[in-house]
């Protein structure tokens, strides 16, 4: 089997798109296939780049040609596709909770996100955790457990929050984050770059400034490139070790 049908391949499996992340973890495991190469991941990003089997749906996510129509019609930006919005929602989600795993910390989504598809698989089989951590009053958890993404470090206490803001409203998500002010946790807010600006401005809100230098924003740039760099060194760091 040639490389870039290996690459093909794993793409199939994934349900016809991948991120360049989920490449370089599936790609190199397809029977038949030899990486005689000492930089694989950058014989990947350039079989995705240059062949005529793939194209780019967004920076760092790429889909098969041939099932162009199916794919673009799961990643539609058309505000009359109520399913491809929430498709793109849990996508990012799947990421989010994806990058956490591969940085070693427990990942939690909400009940109501379980089921949701990420790729050939439901988030709730990416979470590593199904119980949310009771780490403080009943009255603030209510509000913790319907956050989108929750990484929890070593000593059960969260780390991080993330909201995938895809066509939702940020200030909702804003007022979330102020009910933990008084925890040493990072907030993140991820959505299209084009939200930025929203961002910034409901950030800029006096209600919210006692989290302010605390919340970041990712696009969605930020977390597929952030995902195939997190799963280029968990892999080179496996075969190092």
């Amino acid at each position: 089997m040639k490389q870039y049908e290996a690459v093909i391949e794993a793409m199939k499996q994934n349900g016809g798109y991948a991120t360049l992340g989920q490449l370089y973890q599936d790609a190199l495991k397809v029977p038949g296939c030899v990486w005689k190469t000492k930089t694989p991941f950058a014989r990947i990003r350039r079989i995705v780049q240059t062949h005529d089997e793939f194209f780019k749906i967004h920076p760092g996510l790429w889909a098969l040609t041939s099932e162009r129509e199916k794919v673009m019609n799961l990643f539609s930006e058309e505000k009359s596709a109520p399913k491809a919005r929430e498709y793109t929602h849990s996508f990012y989600q799947g990421l989010v909770v994806e990058i956490g795993n591969l940085r070693g910390y427990q990942t939690f989504v909400p009940a109501q996100d379980k089921n949701k598809p990420f790729a050939q698989r439901k988030l709730g089989e990416l979470a590593t955790i199904s119980q949310f951590h009771r780490f403080t009053y009943e009255e603030v958890l209510r509000q913790a457990v319907t956050i989108d993404v929750t990484w929890f470090n070593e000593r059960r206490y969260p780390s991080s929050f993330f909201e995938i803001e895809h066509s939702t409203d940020i200030h909702r998500s804003l007022l979330k984050f102020v009910e933990f002010q008084d925890f040493r946790v990072s907030f993140y807010i991820v959505a299209d770059q084009h939200r930025r600006a929203e961002f910034e401005s409901k950030l800029s809100l006096t209600a919210f400034s006692p989290i302010k230098k605390y919340v970041k924003f990712l696009n969605y740039d930020d977390v597929a490139n952030l995902h195939s760099k997190m799963s280029k060194l968990v892999l080179a760091e496996k075969s190092f070790f």
